[in-house]
């Protein structure tokens, strides 16, 4: 993979991003088994009996694949956007055959992290993978380079989703994809923020941001992508999630209220795609 040459200052990391990505290393959080930093799709895994750390790894690896499917990232360049301990660029260059990952990540300690985790495949791979330090409002990377672009639970923390939208158009290339998959509130439910601030501790803390949906997708069609299209994909998540949960915090403690935000249908898990025409 050619070297990219836009250079960004190095980015602000927002304090509540900070320390959980940082100090308190959340991969290592036993709820987030193996490395994976996502709630899981769990549509393959079988919710009726107890949860096994295998069915978890591999809703956290399908996940990465319904992304993956929707970006279409075979034989091109593939950017992932808050790419954590990269565990989801190794798992497409062994499973979806691109040209080329390039990682991105606003944390230094976690993207110093990916380089050990993965350095055994940086070093067999030099030239198709790489991790850079970079915010998704302000991509290192040159225009129009990459054939598609990917997020996997992370949109959640970006302060700036129309910034985020515009750097996305700008690094794809004509027919490029963007795929984003995250949580957020629902068109149209009232006082998201406040009711959201009390149940869940991580939009109290200033974590997670509260913002609809649409806010994405409208982000993404004034940047002049096309094509752009919201899934919910909840009903394959929060029940798997909520399941995996009860293996580890009580019912009645703030964990367990995703599933609840959802039920209120305050809260849902998306997939939304659209391509640079």
């Amino acid at each position: 993979m050619a070297a990219e040459h836009r250079r960004q200052p190095a980015p602000v990391v927002r304090p509540a991003v900070w320390e959980t990505y940082g100090p308190a290393d959340l991969s290592s959080v036993p709820v987030f088994c193996g490395g994976f930093i996502n709630f899981g799709y769990w549509k393959a895994v079988d919710l009726e009996g107890p949860l096994s750390e295998g069915d978890r790894l591999r809703s956290e690896r399908d996940l990465y694949r319904h992304v993956l499917d929707a970006a279409a990232p075979r034989g091109g360049r593939a950017v992932e956007v808050g790419c954590g301990l990269g565990l989801g660029c190794a798992l497409a260059l062994e499973e979806y055959g691109p040209a080329g990952i390039t990682g991105v990540d606003v944390h230094p300690q976690q993207l110093q992290r990916a380089r050990d985790v993965n350095a055994a495949l940086l070093e067999a791979e030099p030239h198709r993978l790489r991790f850079v330090l970079g915010a998704a409002e302000s991509l290192p990377l040159d225009s129009g380079r990459f054939d598609c672009l990917y997020s996997v639970e992370a949109a959640q923390h970006f302060p700036d989703l129309a910034a985020f939208a515009r750097e996305t158009a700008r690094v794809l290339r004509p027919g490029g994809r963007v795929a984003v998959a995250s949580f957020f509130t629902v068109d149209g439910a009232p006082a998201p923020a406040d009711r959201l601030a009390g149940l869940l501790q991580t939009f109290a803390s200033g974590l997670d941001i509260a913002r609809p949906v649409g806010q994405l997708a409208d982000a993404f069609t004034d940047a002049g992508l096309v094509g752009v299209r919201t899934v919910s994909i909840g009903a394959e998540v929060w029940p798997g999630w909520d399941g995996w949960l009860a293996r580890h915090w009580e019912p009645g403690t703030w964990p367990r209220n995703f599933r609840a935000a959802w039920e209120q249908r305050l809260l849902d898990y998306y997939l939304v795609t659209a391509t640079r025409p």
